[in-house]
This record gives C-alpha cells, sequence and structure tokens, in this order.
C-alpha cells in the first residue's frame, strides 16, 4: 500500500511534537480490494503513533471502504470515503495532524470565525486522486469539520464509489454537496467556503480593506506577473499590497511545467506554494479572493488611483500593477453553458478519470488540446479532437505522439456549433465541416474544451486602452495609457503567454512602478 518513500514522510509527519492529541481511526469495510488496501494503510498509521492513535475496524457505516477521524472529547465528523492518496495524500497527512492537535497554518480571525459559525451543515465533496484542483477544497472542508462539530465533512473517491458518481451524474471535480444540494464547483479556497455560509463576511472585508492606508505600489492579481513585480517593489523598501482574486491565477490549474529555467520539472500547486512563500518573506500586505471592479485614475499628477472591488471595498495607491491574467476561452455555442459539468469539462486532468470508458472530444489542437487528448487516451474508450483550422497548432513532437495512439480520431476545419445533451448530461456534439458547410454529428459522452485565452479586463474597459483582443496595451517598459498604471502577464499584449514571461514582464512592471514614484 504505502512505499518506504511514504512511510518515511508519515513518520516525520506524525512526529511526537506534531501530535499531541490522542484520536481514533474508524474504519467501515468490506471484502473488497478497496477496503484491504484501506486497513493496510489505517494500520500503518497506528503503527507510527500507538501513544496516540487508536485504530477500530468496527465501523457500520453505509459507505464501505471508510474511516474516520475522532479527536477524544470531541463531536467533530471527519470521513474518507475511499483511500486519501495520489494527490490527496497530503489532505490526509494534514488531516492526521490537525485531529491530533496541530495547528494550521491560516489566520487566526479565520479559524475563529469557522468555530463561530452556527446552523447544521453536511458535506459531502467528491474528488478523484488526479485532481490537482481538489485538494484545496477537501483541506478546507476536513479543516471546518474538525474545529466546528456544527459541520460534517465526507470526503468520496469518485473511483471507488463510481455507482454513487453515476446516479447523482458527476462529470467534474470537485464538486461539493451541502445538505444534499449541491454547493459548489471547481476550485475552492477555505475563504471562499466560509463566506457562502457566513454571508456577513464580505461586508466586513470590505470595510476592513477600505481602511487601510494607500499603497505606494499596488498590484492587481497574483499570478506570477504579479509576484515579481509585488516582490520587485517590495525589495525597494517601499509599501506594497496584493489584491488578487486567486493567489497563483492560472498557474493552480497548471499541472506539469517542465519549461521554467532551472526548474526541470513540477507542478502547478507547487510552483504557486514557492511562490506564495517568496510573496510572504517580504512586507507585503496579500489581499487574497479579491476581484477588481474598476479602475479610477488620479485626478491631478502625483495623486491617488483608485481601485474598487466587487465586494464593495476600494484601495487607493500612487502607482498600480494590473496582472489580472486570463481565463479559459468559451465555445460559446448552445448546450456549453446548460451541461457545464455535465460533461462539459475544462481539466482533463482533474475530470478524465471520471469519463472511464467514455467517448469524449477535445476541442482546440494547440499545445493544451493535443497535451489532453494524449492524457485523456489512456483513460477513456476513444477521444475526438476538433481543430477549427485546417492544420493542428501543436507542436510538432505533440503531433507526433498523438498520432501514435489507436484510440484518437483528429477532425480538421471543424467549427463547433452546439454541444448536445439529454436534458441532464452531454450525449453529443454537432459541428460543420468549413470546407463543405456539411453539418455532422458525433456521439459521446464528454467535452473537453481546450481553446485557448480570454484576459481578464472586461473591468477596465472604458478607462485602459485596450486592443481588439481585450488586452492591455503596453510599452516596452509596461506602462499603459494611463499614468502610474502599469500591467504586465497575460492580461497586456505581450506575446508568448508563459509562466516564464510573465514574471519578466511583472519585474520590468514593478521596477517602473518604482521608477514612476522616485520621479513623481
Amino acid at each position: 500500500m504505502l512505499d518506504d518513500q511514504l512511510k518515511s514522510q508519515l513518520a516525520a509527519y506524525l512526529k511526537m511534537e506534531s501530535v499531541t492529541q490522542p484520536f481514533e481511526l474508524v474504519a467501515s469495510l468490506d471484502d473488497s480490494e478497496t477496503s484491504a488496501q484501506m486497513r493496510e494503510l489505517l494500520t500503518t498509521i497506528q503503527a507510527l503513533r500507538s501513544d496516540k492513535i487508536t485504530l477500530r475496524l468496527d465501523g457500520n457505516d453505509a459507505r464501505k471502504p471508510s474511516f474516520t477521524l475522532q479527536r477524544q472529547g470531541s463531536d467533530s465528523s471527519l470521513r474518507f470515503a475511499g483511500l486519501p492518496l495520489g494527490h490527496e495524500f497530503t489532505s490526509l497527512v494534514l488531516a492526521l495532524l490537525w485531529t491530533g492537535g496541530h495547528a494550521p497554518k491560516e489566520e487566526q480571525d479565520l479559524l475563529e470565525q469557522i468555530a463561530a459559525i452556527e446552523g447544521d451543515f453536511n458535506f459531502e465533496v467528491y474528488m478523484s486522486l488526479t485532481c490537482h484542483n481538489c485538494p484545496d477544497v477537501v483541506q478546507a472542508l476536513s479543516l471546518m469539520a474538525i474545529l466546528n462539530p456544527n459541520i460534517k465533512t465526507t470526503v468520496i473517491e469518485g473511483g471507488a464509489f463510481q455507482k454513487e458518481v453515476e446516479e447523482r451524474q458527476i462529470m467534474a471535480v470537485p464538486i461539493v454537496y451541502l445538505n444534499g444540494e449541491v454547493f459548489g464547483a471547481g476550485r475552492m479556497e477555505l475563504a471562499q467556503i466560509v463566506a457562502k455560509l457566513d454571508t456577513n463576511s464580505a461586508a466586513r472585508e470590505a470595510a476592513k480593506i477600505s481602511a487601510k492606508e494607500a499603497f505606494e505600489v499596488l498590484v492587481v492579481g497574483g499570478g506570477p506577473a504579479g509576484a515579481a513585480a509585488a516582490i520587485y517593489t517590495a525589495r525597494k523598501g517601499i509599501r506594497t499590497g496584493i489584491a488578487a482574486e486567486r493567489v497563483g491565477g492560472q498557474v493552480n490549474d497548471t499541472l506539469d511545467i517542465e519549461n521554467y529555467i532551472s526548474i526541470s520539472k513540477t507542478e502547478g500547486p507547487k510552483f504557486v506554494a514557492a511562490m506564495e512563500a517568496h510573496i510572504r518573506d517580504y512586507d507585503i500586505d496579500v489581499m487574497n479572493l479579491q476581484r477588481a471592479a474598476k479602475l479610477i485614475p488620479a485626478t491631478e499628477k502625483g495623486g491617488l488611483i483608485t481601485v474598487e472591488l466587487e465586494n464593495g471595498g476600494t484601495l487607493q495607491a500612487k502607482s498600480v500593477v494590473i496582472s489580472t491574467g486570463a481565463r479559459w476561452r468559451n465555445m460559446n455555442v448552445p448546450g456549453e453553458d446548460q451541461y457545464r459539468t455535465k460533461g462539459v469539462a475544462y481539466c482533463p486532468s482533474c475530470d478524465g478519470p471520471l469519463f472511464k470508458g467514455k467517448r469524449v472530444a477535445v476541442i482546440g489542437g494547440g499545445n493544451s488540446g493535443v497535451e489532453a487528448a494524449i492524457d485523456l487516451a489512456g483513460v477513456v474508450e476513444h477521444v475526438t479532437v476538433f481543430e477549427f483550422m485546417p492544420e493542428l497548432k501543436a507542436d510538432a513532437v505533440l503531433q507526433k505522439k498523438l498520432a501514435s495512439l489507436p484510440n484518437v480520431t483528429v477532425i480538421k476545419n471543424a467549427q463547433t456549433t452546439e454541444v448536445l445533451g439529454d436534458g441532464s448530461k452531454v450525449i453529443g456534439l454537432a459541428y460543420k465541416d468549413r470546407a463543405t458547410e456539411e453539418n455532422h454529428q458525433v456521439q459521446l459522452e464528454g467535452v473537453f474544451v481546450q481553446i485557448g485565452l480570454l484576459p481578464n479586463t472586461d473591468w477596465l474597459k472604458g478607462t485602459v486602452e485596450l486592443n481588439p483582443m481585450g488586452e492591455i496595451v503596453i510599452d516596452a517598459k509596461g506602462q499603459t495609457s494611463v499614468p502610474g498604471v502599469f500591467a504586465a502577464g497575460d492580461c497586456s499584449n505581450v506575446p508568448y503567454k508563459q509562466i516564464i514571461i510573465a514574471a519578466g514582464a511583472g519585474a520590468t512592471a514593478g521596477l517602473s512602478a518604482f521608477d514612476h514614484l522616485i520621479r513623481n
């Protein structure tokens, strides 16, 4: 079950100073192979800290195999149904540590807010072991269940409970149910979940933000470009803040990174964790989960620029660096919105396992689309790649790999016209052959959209010059059309949307903002 490396990691985590409070693991098992693996996993964990951890195998929960973590003297309720390994191994480790009394690395006011939530909340979160978006949601809901007895959380590994997944027609993970109804889908952070339960939190946060003193440099956006800009300005000793909808941006959703110079290979979440740790090495005020709504230029030279946030808060600064990145482009065809998470998906590594043995389509023949098709081909019955242009745009090495796969079909010159469904899930795709103008339909169960990016600049229309693609127009120094406002990364007209290019552009914009300050 656990190799020697994982056992060593567990032993290091469950050391004396980490687990201070006794708790028990209670397993509900059957005769399946997964149950046997769970028994071995739990026995290994218990043996590592037999002085603090008790193991019982007499649980009678309807979901088998599953196990609960129960701290002595606590009414908390956290259950793992299926094996929390793969990307969820860290979630298991954290759940063990938190249950054993180890303090979570979250802001104290947020922890107190969780503990004070009143009501009756029964969460079920479905995840897959290959999903890199799932751990954040799993860990958030696990911590909430440990901190507050009013909150119950069950983490369900979809592969172990395939019948349940099919009955609920789950075709995307993570997906969260609250008291039997869909609560949310996709990546969610702890503060986001808490805010949905505590409806007054947004107003309190807006007031808290509005009370902050003006920054010398305010960075709007927390991806590689924003992080680089903030670090460079903070190193100059000037007051710097970051207002980000999500620290890490799109990199959180990137599986493998193999082209960032000096790092041979890493994963998006690991890259973001290291980037965030680097940010926090400096005196930078990080305001996460904040979406910008409006930019108001300074009314006079040397005056303050104002950024209004969607929650009603306002921030002011002498200079601003915009690094709001981009988002996945939608097909904008009938059926796409209706069947989102019901067969229409955007993350092959997250949702691919849910389509095991089924027929799927990948929309887009660039690098992202072809990489998605290659990954999916190892899981699903068949993949059809639809490319709008006469030829694929992906790198030659990727096209060669794609052509070698026996269960992949490529259709070029194809314009998707509709996602077909039966009212509850996807059943096919309609497209037009651009060469012959003929219309066709393909029967399938999943559609993975990989057709590029849209810059997150809607909030800037009418204020900052944008090009026809919606990108912020900047010069060589990152200066926009508004004095004191700079931009960098995928939201700008810098060519080639790459992590390393965004980071370099962010450094340029940060240095330019500093130069603007000393000259004004």
